[in-house]
């Protein structure tokens, strides 16, 4: 049995290669054997969209990503939780008919092995009836085999434990109008997290007054229009089983970091909150004079040795997401910052 498990692994995982490409994925076989046909494509192959910016809807397994409002240019970003959260490690997902489920075993994956035993128990398990018949071929129309997809994405660190569990790793049988128990079937809640991950964020400038040089014991107001913090979304599908979640990550609130022990930030957590009209902090005006601001800092020495402090803004966004059949909730906050080098002069007179 334990030669079984071993060319189980190594087939399959010569097929989760293919699967895991993020485009075209299912084109040809993957791992140096040139002479070997590609699986068939999987339900909802074709790709589609456009590659500029991010604005391209790329495909992984059955799933589809829409980026259309998430966050587009060079200086976007993608949120990093205020948690361990980490994407899901693994999902199965509706992937091949009837007739591309037999083909991809009788024709790509058993004339390579000469272990009769692990032959006779796929043969078994899903032509001769120990628990399917003929590979299901009568259900053509009414529904997918599933099998495992193992996420590339280097931060997806949990746990693969269910995806790897026998028989369900070489495939399972789930009709479209009833959904599969296993827990790691792919659903609107996993999408949302895999949406999650997908998603990008705008970098931000913040508005200072005064601008440029800081100066020692003078107050410097911070703040950020309405227009620079506006919320961006993904959504990700399964147009083969018809479940989506679109995850949107809005912005609630800045930090400011000066960059050095020797300042002092407002409010005193360095957090500035958004403000009912969708601004953050509150732009200067000539007769706010030297007035403490509400979201803002005040350097209490000077840079030396031509060595600027790095100050840092980072926005905090609450992530939330809905999904079909009425499903949502949301995920952990995530936060985004910049940073830029802070020069502090100290002199009598400034002009804002």
């Amino acid at each position: 049995m334990r030669a079984v498990t071993k060319y189980r692994f190594a087939i399959m995982a010569a097929a989760a290669t293919i699967i895991l490409a993020p485009t075209a994925a299912y084109a040809g076989y993957s791992g140096g054997h040139d002479s070997q046909p590609g699986p068939p494509p999987p339900p909802q192959t074709s790709a589609s969209g456009n590659a500029q910016g991010n604005t391209i809807s790329a495909q992984v397994g059955a799933i589809v990503f829409d980026h259309s409002k998430n966050g587009k240019g060079s200086s976007t970003g993608p949120v990093t939780p205020v948690t361990d959260w980490t994407p899901p490690a693994c999902w199965f997902a509706p992937t091949y008919t009837p007739a591309q489920f037999k083909d991809l075993w009788t024709k790509q994956r058993l004339p390579y092995t000469n272990v009769q035993s692990f032959v006779k128990s796929i043969y078994d398990r899903y032509q001769n009836g120990h628990p399917y018949t003929s590979w299901n071929l009568d259900k053509t129309g009414q529904g997918y085999w599933w099998i495992p997809v193992f996420n590339t994405d280097q931060n997806a660190k949990g746990d693969t434990t269910e995806c790897w569990k026998e028989p369900e790793f070489d495939g399972f049988w789930a009709d479209t109008q009833k959904p599969p128990t296993q827990p790691k079937a792919v659903n609107p809640h996993i999408l949302s997290a895999l949406a999650y991950a997908q998603l990008r964020v705008p970098a931000i400038s913040v508005n200072l007054s005064p601008s440029g040089k800081q100066t020692v014991n003078l107050n410097t107001w911070a703040w950020l229009d309405k227009t620079a913090v506006k919320p961006v979304s993904v959504t990700a599908s399964v147009p083969a089983i018809g479940i989506s979640a679109t995850t949107t990550a809005t912005p609630i609130a800045l930090h400011i970091d000066p960059g050095t022990p020797d300042a002092t930030v407002y409010p005193a957590s360095g957090n500035c909150p958004i403000n009912p009209d969708g601004t953050i902090g509150t732009p200067y005006q000539p007769a706010d004079g030297n007035n403490i601001p509400p979201c803002g800092l005040t350097y209490l020495h000077a840079t030396t040795g031509g060595s600027p402090y790095p100050f840092k803004a980072t926005l905090t966004w609450k992530i939330s997401w809905a999904g079909s059949g009425g499903t949502g909730g949301n995920l952990p906050d995530g936060t985004f910052g910049t940073t830029a080098p802070m020069t502090v002069q100290e002199i009598q007179t400034v002009v804002r």
